[in-house]
């Protein structure tokens, strides 16, 4: 009897919403436990259409934690001049993180929401993708790093208070430098900051 496959379900969102930047990107895919690349190159897996998105910029890695009969995942950053930023934490080239249930994941103005399903099969798993027709994502939740300042709580917009915990509101368009995560808007929602803390002068 075959197993069933762990479920990578991975909405994408993009500022711009321009429709090339995900014209390759299919519905299903099904993958060995080899690591699965994001980038610009045709060798790639998923491959997004954008400039600033090195050829090979991150991979969602499959292992076998020990004692466990259930595939688990990593996600690592390959590309050398860009960052990834995984559920609040900063990825340099190389770093890697294991995900949890739901992940928030971002990297050159785009946004990614990946939930995990298990499955028992170790011999593969899927990834299901949706492009959303938003760019709204959730509010990523902020753990402890020296690159970011305290993540502030403002009040909800008056009105605003049934809305879902954790909504973002649409977001600006990323800026130029490639380094910087994306920014909220001044739309409706909770309004979250993301900044550098400032050098020392």
């Amino acid at each position: 009897m075959e197993r069933p496959l762990t479920v990578l379900r991975v909405s994408l969102h993009h500022p711009t919403k321009a429709p090339a930047i995900f014209a390759t990107v299919p519905s299903r895919l099904q993958h060995d436990t080899s690591p699965l690349l994001v980038g610009r190159s045709l060798d790639c897996h998923l491959q997004l259409q954008l400039p600033r998105l090195s050829r090979q910029h991150l991979s969602l890695e499959p292992y076998r934690e020990r004692g466990s009969a259930l595939l688990a995942f990593s996600l690592k950053a390959l590309s050398r001049r860009g960052c990834v930023w995984v559920n609040g934490l900063t990825l340099r080239f190389l770093e890697q993180v294991p995900l949890s249930t739901v992940n928030w994941v971002a990297f050159s103005g785009v946004q990614m929401v990946i939930h995990v399903e298990l499955g028992t099969s170790l011999e593969a798993f899927a990834c299901c993708f949706f492009v959303s027709p938003s760019p709204l994502i959730y509010r990523p939740q902020a753990k402890e790093s020296d690159e970011w300042e305290d993540i502030p709580q403002a009040l909800p917009a008056p009105g605003s208070e049934k809305q879902a915990p954790g909504y973002l509101g649409s977001l600006r368009r990323p800026s130029q430098t490639g380094d910087s995560p994306p920014q909220p808007s001044t739309g409706g929602g909770t309004e979250i900051q993301l900044q550098r803390e400032p050098a020392d002068s």
